[in-house]
């Protein structure tokens, strides 16, 4: 197969310093509907994702639970690996920072970065937010501290550590922003070009051992490991097995890549840089999502309204979650978690209207005994717009949009069935004529639901794809 047939989309690596919370189930979820989505296209997909268990938090923590890091990183890596089968993830690999294969290859990245002259040592003093693992500028900081992390005391750190030529790659970097789309959405391809344009500093890729002495170890230098971004960043890569199978990353490299809009400076500005070093070719794009919140407030442990994932799946299935997040939520601005707003949208949309379009026409078809064979096909005359605007959405990642095309047509195949009322028919010619474009269209939509609520999707094809089609459970019982 050519090229052009094999995508390539990774998440972002969380720390492993906290349970996995509602936001990164946001990100991940997001991922996986692109994924689905260029599968259905007949692409070979990869789809990475994993925990990033280096750098000093992770050190620290495990010193407070009185864990060996290896033992922490073990116990909290352990906390993501679920959410494959709870958020019903289709992701190819889990990788993880300590694995052997990813340190020796980040340990190559480095030898061809400093190879390439981009590595230096010197001396050097800086205030550290351990929160982002970051340095942290004076015209950065708010009454003191970093604005994504109010309160947490700054590290002081004044050591010998080896640096990253990153000032040498403005040029190259600023040409690379000149891509339309390669970051979206477009305000955050301004904020970084910006960024850029104002002049780069060489950040430090290293800390000494002594004083942090988790991390992969530097070449040729015992007493330094190596900086956890330098480090983590490098995963998008050595998930593909680089640099030991080029071939296989030949195949899928570049990436299209995810993250929120903290996490915009490491993508979209040092990795790139750090690829051009290291003589790779850049990322393909990078989508850059909005900050979740819990009823308008900032998610955060210290102010005890982290939403946990795990306990929403269990309460109200993964396929719910997953609509909200998608629907409620558009894709890249910031928005907002709240029960409420999550029963009320439940009720409307998956109760009142697909499960109540699907449960409606399978019990008309089993109840007049009317048999057919159906598959799904999008060239059906009653939904090609649907389809032709749900197509454009998608090629946008506009997914609450996509999702809200779908539930037009939805609400339209209820009114239909409403208006023709089939039940007040005697020939079944007449009803089956009425049933069986309804029953066309609800597999059509469930195939293009595929990526968004997969279980679902599921349930409606195997109903509908029968013979006799009956009615079945109720897809979404009404929330109280």
């Amino acid at each position: 197969m050519s090229e052009k047939e094999y995508f390539y989309i990774t998440t972002t690596l969380p720390y492993i310093n906290s349970e996995p919370h509602i936001g990164f189930a946001a990100e991940i979820i997001k991922a996986d509907v692109i994924a689905r989505y260029q599968r259905q296209q007949g692409k070979h997909v990869f789809f990475n994702t994993g925990t990033d268990e280096h750098g000093l938090k992770v050190y620290q923590k495990a010193q407070a639970e009185g864990l060996s890091v290896a033992e922490y990183c073990d116990k909290y890596s352990a906390k993501f690996k679920p959410l494959k089968e709870k958020l019903n993830l289709s992701y190819n690999k889990f990788i993880r920072t300590t694995d052997a294969s990813h340190q020796a290859a980040v340990q190559e990245f480095w030898r061809r970065c400093f190879n390439q002259g981009d590595i230096y040592k010197k001396k050097y003093e800086v205030k550290y937010c351990v929160g982002c693992e970051m340095e942290k500028t004076d015209s950065e900081l708010e009454n003191g501290f970093c604005p994504l992390h109010p309160g947490q005391k700054l590290e002081l750190i004044a050591e010998e550590n080896y640096f990253f030529r990153f000032s040498k790659y403005q040029k190259q970097l600023l040409a690379l922003y000149k891509q339309d789309n390669f970051i979206i959405p477009a305000s955050r391809q301004k904020e970084i070009n910006n960024f850029v344009a104002s002049g780069l500093k060489d950040f430090s890729i290293s800390r000494q051992r002594e004083k942090m002495p988790h991390g992969v170890p530097v070449p040729n230098d015992d007493s330094q490991v190596v900086y956890v971004w330098f480090d983590a960043l490098v995963n998008y890569i050595s998930t593909l097995g680089w640099p030991q199978t080029e071939s296989n990353f030949a195949k899928y490299w570049p990436a299209v890549q995810v993250c929120g809009k903290d996490n915009l400076r490491p993508q979209a500005a040092m990795w790139q840089a750090m690829l051009m070093s290291a003589g790779i070719k850049p990322s393909k794009q990078i989508l850059v999502f909005g900050f979740l919140t819990n009823n308008g407030q900032k998610i955060g442990k210290s102010l005890g309204n982290t939403i946990d994932p795990y306990s929403l799946v269990e309460k109200y299935g993964s396929d719910a979650l997953r609509y909200y997040l998608l629907a409620e939520i558009s894709t890249f601005a910031d928005g907002d978690y709240s029960e409420d707003k999550f029963i009320t949208r439940y009720n409307a949309d998956l109760a009142n209207g697909l499960g109540n379009l699907v449960a409606r026409v399978a019990n008309l078809l089993e109840k007049n005994e009317i048999k057919t064979k159906l598959k799904p096909d999008l060239t059906f005359t009653d939904i090609k717009k649907t389809v032709t605007l749900f197509e454009k959405s998608m090629a946008n990642y506009h997914f609450n949009e996509a999702l809200q095309i779908i539930w037009e047509k939805i609400s339209e195949l209820n009114e239909s069935l409403s208006t023709q009322a089939p039940w007040k028919l005697e020939d079944r010619a007449a009803i089956a004529s009425v049933l069986i474009p309804l029953a066309q269209d609800i597999i059509n939509l469930a195939y293009l639901l595929e990526p968004f609520i997969p279980l679902t999707a599921v349930k409606i094809n195997t109903q509908f794809q029968m013979n006799q089609i009956k009615k079945g459970e109720a897809l979404f019982p009404r929330l109280n």
